[in-house]
């Protein structure tokens, strides 16, 4: 028996872990002041990308044991902001359940008088309220909530320690990325059900289908396939969507955002019919 639950896990892993070694020696070593500030604009996006792989891990974890799954959502916590469980009460028990009721989403894009919010106003807005609203929901989870808040507590006790041991270092290569990629997880959030006041799932979310925006975050584009079986392991969204792309109206393609839109993306936004069953004939996760 293997470690991972899934074999394609073990690449993503590692270079997770070479993005934290990378953090813990700037950390450790750095002694010029502009070094940290450097880095933490240098890692922006990566650890965007990394926030969608802990969404991913928090839908179906990693590792087939309690043990290397908490300690790898230390390393989530400090790189995305977002602590063991956080994602998965505010995420999986919530959105993914209330995700077509406005009034009860927990990332939801309407304000109470039923107008769309702009994604200034829904990022600030869901980020402030992304531990309360997990919390809540953790109320109907008390063994979930459990695990929610002592693993938050643990998180807190070792950037305390960080700060203890070098505040500045600290507060650039930890604490404001920690922030800033909260910030940028929500932002990117917006985008995924904005506009789309709809019951039927595979109406719901808007999918981008460029291949460096899928690479970097394990499928993440493949976003309605992702709500109607939320469980599916990242790499088998294309297959579950070249099944569903014929009900999936060609409004709900978007391009991807920085940086892959400096480059050029995909112009096509729907699905031939040749395309179709090329995709279904796709299947790069492993069955086990």
């Amino acid at each position: 028996m293997t470690l991972f639950r899934h074999p394609q896990d073990r690449i993503p892993v590692l270079l997770f872990l070479c993005v934290f070694a990378l953090d813990l020696t700037v950390y450790f070593t750095a002694s010029s002041w502009w070094l940290p500030i450097l880095w933490l604009g240098l890692g922006i996006i990566p650890k965007g990308w990394i926030s969608a792989w802990n969404h991913h891990h928090q839908h179906l974890t990693m590792f087939r044991h309690a043990l290397p799954n908490r300690l790898l959502e230390v390393v989530f916590g400090f790189q995305t902001g977002v602590t063991s469980h956080a994602w998965f009460l505010h995420h999986v028990l919530g959105h993914h359940r209330n995700y077509l009721d406005q009034e009860k989403d927990e990332s939801r894009w309407k304000r109470p008088d039923g107008t769309t919010m702009g994604e200034l106003e829904y990022s600030l807005i869901t980020m402030l309220v992304a531990y309360p609203r997990a919390f809540n929901v953790g109320l109907k989870h008390p063994k979930v909530l459990r695990i929610f808040l002592a693993m938050g507590a643990l998180q807190l006790a070792l950037l305390g320690l960080l700060f203890w041991h070098n505040w500045y270092n600290a507060l650039w290569v930890f604490l404001l990325p920690m922030c800033v990629s909260l910030y940028v997880t929500v932002w990117a959030t917006y985008f995924h059900h904005v506009g789309l006041d709809t019951t039927e799932p595979t109406q719901a979310s808007h999918n981008i289908l460029h291949r460096g925006y899928n690479l970097m975050t394990g499928n993440l584009g493949y976003h309605t396939a992702h709500h109607v079986r939320h469980g599916l392991h990242w790499s088998q969204l294309p297959e579950l969507h070249a099944q569903l792309a014929k009900d999936i109206p060609p409004t709900n393609y978007r391009q991807p955002g920085i940086p892959f839109v400096w480059f050029g993306s995909e112009a096509k936004l729907e699905l031939s019919p040749d395309e179709i069953e090329a995709l279904a004939q796709y299947s790069p996760g492993a069955r086990t």
